[in-house]
């Protein structure tokens, strides 16, 4: 390609980690290469609105670039609201003489449902646009906790045991969940959303009477609520990155500042500590990478996925925890920090990803020219 590569970055989105992804998208764009891309942004508000941004990034983290985005727009002729249904406008965007682009890639530096779910990945698939990360089936089976389990299950993966529950279910169910939970996993446990990220939402429950605020405070988040197991231990991430042949980063290890490493832990207080390597014995370290690289085939992923495990203690036995198929890109993420450990820095990073959503796009042209 004689030109730039244009990369369409889209940021934010309607989850609870909305925030989380704005600071994301500012360090993506802080290590594309301007030499090689040709960037557009475009922000999602939280009530979905897609606005096309071209103002300085330092504003993502602020949220200040929703008012520049919607500055711009006053100064725009009269169009229709700009939201989902008009989004492939925004994303194909126009030159100063008026005529359409060409996007190459979209980077969806996206968090949580309705962005890391599988439904961007969809509209873009429609599209025909190539896009960074995994298809609509893994995204959408990652995100769902309890359809993760199944899967990790089938390919010989343990997991934590755990009770599901519908939100319309609690209220009449409260008595005997606390009773399943005596008899079939134990206190404490942790209670969770199925489709949520971030450990939002989640908490960890160490008496059967704080059970139900657990379970209403999860039922904000999603419909199907987890009661997992509690394994105590330590917690182990990995990096996974490829496509048909994944490899494996070196382990790391979150030592959480909280009692376990929720949001607070991760995104706001700062003070968790990270180890890279972790210090465990190699043959651990191959396991985790081993089960990393297994769960990542399984599951259908490509491009790129953070596995997050459990080393429990007394036993040393691996427990995956869950995976996440766009996880944080900020300063302090795990999976950038991962992959500067094992030799590939932030920005050779980002063109292998790019690089492995063209590969990805085109095997998929292929398969849909031999049907």
């Amino acid at each position: 390609m004689d030109r730039k590569i244009r990369v369409v970055v889209l940021f934010g989105g309607q989850s609870s980690e909305h925030e989380v992804s704005r600071i994301s998208a500012k360090s993506v764009l802080e290590n594309l290469d301007p030499h090689k891309y040709d960037v557009r942004m475009i922000g999602i508000t939280k009530s979905g609105e897609w606005l096309r941004y071209d103002g300085d990034i330092r504003y993502l983290p602020t949220g200040e670039w929703e008012e520049i985005a919607r500055g711009r727009l006053l100064s725009e002729p009269a169009r229709p609201e700009r939201d989902a249904a008009t989004c492939m406008d925004l994303i194909a965007a126009r030159d100063k003489d008026g005529r359409m682009e060409t996007v190459d890639v979209v980077f969806p530096v996206l968090h949580g449902p309705n962005g890391e779910d599988g439904s961007v990945q969809g509209l873009l698939q429609l599209a025909g646009i190539p896009y960074v990360g995994c298809d609509i089936l893994s995204s959408a089976v990652c995100m769902d906790k309890e359809f993760t389990k199944i899967v990790l299950a089938q390919a010989g993966i343990p997991t934590a045991k755990y009770i599901r529950v519908y939100r319309d279910e609690i209220e009449g169910s409260v008595q005997v969940l606390k009773s399943m939970v005596g008899e079939r996993i134990g206190w404490p446990c942790f209670v969770k959303p199925a489709n949520a990220g971030s450990s939002v939402g989640v908490t960890k429950v160490k008496q059967p009477e704080a059970l139900p605020e657990a379970l209403r405070l999860a039922a904000k988040y999603d419909n199907k609520i987890l009661i997992e197991e509690f394994i105590e231990g330590r917690e182990l991430e990995c990096a996974v990155l490829g496509n048909r042949h994944p490899m494996a980063s070196v382990v790391g290890e979150i030592i959480p500042c909280n009692e376990f490493y929720d949001y607070n832990a991760k995104y706001l207080d700062g003070k968790s500590e990270t180890i890279i390597p972790a210090d465990i014995e190699p043959h651990i370290a191959e396991q985790v990478r081993d089960y990393a690289v297994k769960a990542f085939r399984a599951l259908g992923c490509s491009g790129l996925s953070r596995v997050d495990f459990f080393l429990q203690k007394g036993t040393d036995r691996v427990f995956l925890n869950e995976l996440n198929t766009m996880p944080g890109f900020t300063e302090i993420s795990m999976y950038s920090k991962l992959w500067e450990a094992s030799g590939i820095p932030y920005p050779e990073l980002i063109d292998r990803l790019i690089q492995l959503a063209f590969e990805k796009h085109e095997q998929s042209a292929k398969s849909y020219e031999r049907t």
